[in-house]
């Protein structure tokens, strides 16, 4: 670690106040005219020169130049006061050495008032306070959660003019994002070391307690803490539908949790509901002890396609969380084929016919159609054997990118079954286990899961089995169990041998099996198997989330890019290849919330919705006192800004203000002039 020496420097704030030191003739000159006036004294007789107050000339003179000085530090003290000087720590490393880099937080929480302004208002008088003051010459790195001047150095200038025009993002950044920027910078630019002045309101989730030395090399950290006494906020936390698709013509339910921090405003909030922009539900938010709302709001739609869900509630504090959007499509016609090995089953005809938007087709193994491409999802229920033509079909499903789901039935003759799973990957059933046993683990990074919940209920019951067949897979076959038992053995597993997914159960989708059928995972993970081979039809983005989209693309072009249309853009975000589609990654291209649309050439339109990041609604600060015992060093400096923006305690461009010495000098000058004029003379001998 280097250390690096400093020294001290007077700076002026105003410097052009110094031009008024010319006032300073002023007493001069009155002093060298009174010096050429004589005053006449007459008296009618002797008797009254007992008393007239004589003073030698040596006393006068003397009088007189105490004055002036008086008179000359009076001025001079309030000079200094309008120019405002500041003691300024310079390191004695060439300037040319190392660099000077200004992160200003324009996260959304900066928006939160302060005295008169923001906190955001008082980051920037800093920072333009800074600037100005520096050295002629001082080049600036500024760097903001959307950095608005990029990775180089820039005149102090343009960097002032910069910090003018920033204004609050819906990004945030990191300190320790921030300090590798820095390091990057740095190296880039080929410095031995940097100064980074940090304006930030140190919210936990993005300043660690405790800090990153292998970041903070050969880097003196500045910070300067910009808080607020009192947050308080009201932000909509989550909402979701209670049904995999929207429903037309039916009352649909969104369930919408809120959240609030500080104290409770005097009149109740109002949360409402607006479908493509009209108000279609309200509900008045009464908040728990735990701070916390949850309501339910009913609503219908009455045409098909795309709908912007969006809910408000009135919050005058923070106005970048007060909105939730959701985009959902009615009536996505997602397709099913079910081909049974006997009669069909209960439970699944009843998932599927429980909501508008799925077409269910059943049918008799033996007499399954042709032609699957029509499909998005096809189950086999209760199957005994597969023979090569139905391996053939399902190898071609798959190839295709579309969903399959096996529930195979009990059957002595497990050759019958892994005749047609080679034709689809290296899966194999090696046994039948009869024992009965409960399910301990739920993958929660599958697609099955993450797509449908945001948070597992507490206590929720895993399903149990009373017998169920071992599965083996190789490598190629990309086994990923979403239930397993204790021994590890799967329950339900996806596998990935080619474009599709292909779902194995290991037991029959019946009551003789186990309770899979009737437990709470049951419905959900057949709505998402089918919504996989298509775009969703329920989106609600989280910006900075890395939430992936995912577009099929079984009818467009094999080689096309997706680009996103939406409030004035047109660009293409990071997208990769994943079976028969394209995984989007819409929130690394966006910055801003909002409704948009995701296109590509010879495909249906896919709406989306994207929301702010809630972590930037929880207003946690850290502790600034705590926070200084553990981010000490010689490398690290704290520093105070006042509401005005004055800095204190040291700092490149900022320091210790002089200005209020130089008034109390001033007064204390003008008290003496005082003192010394309404002193009598005294009498000479």
């Amino acid at each position: 670690m280097i250390t690096l020496p400093y020294i001290c420097q007077v700076s002026f704030l105003y410097p052009l106040f110094l031009a008024a030191g010319l006032s300073l003739a002023i007493p001069v000159l009155i002093h060298l005219f009174n010096l050429r006036k004589y005053k006449t004294v007459l008296f009618p007789h002797t008797r009254f020169l007992k008393n007239i107050q004589l003073n030698s000339r040596k006393q006068s003179q003397v009088r007189y130049k105490l004055l002036l000085a008086l008179r000359l530090l009076f001025l001079t003290s309030l000079i200094l006061a309008f120019a405002q000087p500041f003691l300024s720590n310079q390191s004695k490393t060439p300037a040319e050495k190392r660099l000077k880099i200004i992160y200003i937080d324009n996260s959304c929480t900066m928006g939160l008032k302060k005295g008169s302004g923001s906190m955001l208002d008082i980051a920037r008088a800093a920072a333009r306070r800074q600037v100005q003051h520096a050295p002629p010459g001082t080049r600036f790195v500024l760097l903001t959660n959307d950095n608005p001047l990029g990775l180089r150095s820039e005149p102090a200038d343009k960097v002032f003019a910069e910090i003018n025009r920033t204004e609050i993002s819906a990004s945030s950044k990191t300190v320790n994002q921030v300090l590798a920027s820095a390091q990057a910078i740095m190296e880039n630019e080929g410095k031995a070391g940097a100064d980074l002045y940090f304006y930030s309101d140190f919210q936990q989730c993005a300043f660690p307690q405790i800090p990153d030395h292998s970041l903070t090399r050969n880097i003196t950290f500045y910070a300067l803490p910009v808080q607020t006494d009192e947050p308080q906020n009201i932000n909509i936390d989550t909402a979701f539908l209670t049904a995999p698709v929207l429903q037309t013509g039916k009352n649909n339910y969104l369930v919408v949790r809120t959240r609030m921090t500080g104290s409770a405003p005097k009149e109740s909030p109002v949360l409402n509901l607006l479908i493509n922009g009209q108000v279609k539900s309200a509900a008045s938010l009464n908040f728990s002890e735990k701070k916390e709302s949850t309501d339910t709001l009913s609503f219908q739609v009455s045409n098909g396609g795309w709908q912007q869900l969006e809910l408000r509630v009135n919050d005058a504090s923070m106005r970048f969380d007060d909105t939730f959007r959701i985009t959902a499509r009615s009536s996505p016609n997602l397709s099913v084929l079910v081909l049974n090995e006997g009669q069909p089953n209960p439970y699944i005809q009843a998932a599927f016919r429980a909501y508008n938007g799925f077409r269910l087709n059943q049918a008799e193994l033996t007499a399954a159609p042709k032609d699957w491409k029509e499909y998005n999802l096809v189950i086999l229920n209760g199957v005994s054997r597969i023979d090569d033509a139905l391996g053939k079909s399902l190898n071609e499903a798959l190839q295709r990118g579309q969903s399959i789901c096996i529930f195979p039935g009990r059957t002595p003759n497990l050759e019958a079954i892994n005749a047609g799973l080679k034709q689809v990957g290296d899966i194999t059933i090696t046994r039948l286990d009869t024992a009965v046993q409960a399910a301990s683990s739920l993958q929660q990074g599958s697609a099955l899961v993450k797509n449908l919940f945001e948070k597992i209920p507490e206590n929720v019951q895993l399903p149990v089995a009373n017998w169920h067949y071992v599965i083996s897979a190789g490598l190629s076959a990309n086994q990923q169990s979403v239930l397993s038992f204790r021994n590890g053995d799967p329950l339900l597993a996806r596998y990935t041998p080619s474009k599709g997914q292909l779902y194995i159960c290991a037991a029959s989708a019946d009551l003789q099996a186990g309770n899979f059928t009737g437990s709470y995972f049951f419905t959900p993970f057949l709505y998402e198997m089918a919504v996989q081979s298509g775009s969703n039809s329920i989106y609600a983005v989280t910006l900075g989330s890395q939430q992936l989209v995912y577009l099929p693309l079984a009818d467009a072009p094999e080689r096309n890019t997706v680009h996103i249309l939406g409030n004035g853009l047109d660009i293409i975000p990071p997208q990769r290849p994943n079976g028969a589609g394209l995984d989007v990654f819409a929130d690394q291209a966006v910055r801003q919330p909002g409704f948009y649309n995701l296109f590509f050439q010879g495909g249906d339109t896919t709406r989306i919705a994207l929301n702010q990041n809630k972590e930037e609604s929880q207003l946690s600060f850290r502790d600034i006192a705590k926070l200084k015992n553990d981010w000490k060093g010689e490398n690290i400096k704290w520093l105070s800004i006042s509401d005005s923006g004055s800095i204190t305690d040291g700092g490149q461009g900022a320091g210790f203000p002089l200005w209020k010495i130089c008034v109390i000098l001033a007064l204390l000058m003008l008290a003496a002039e005082t003192f010394v004029l309404a002193r009598p003379a005294a009498v000479a001998a």
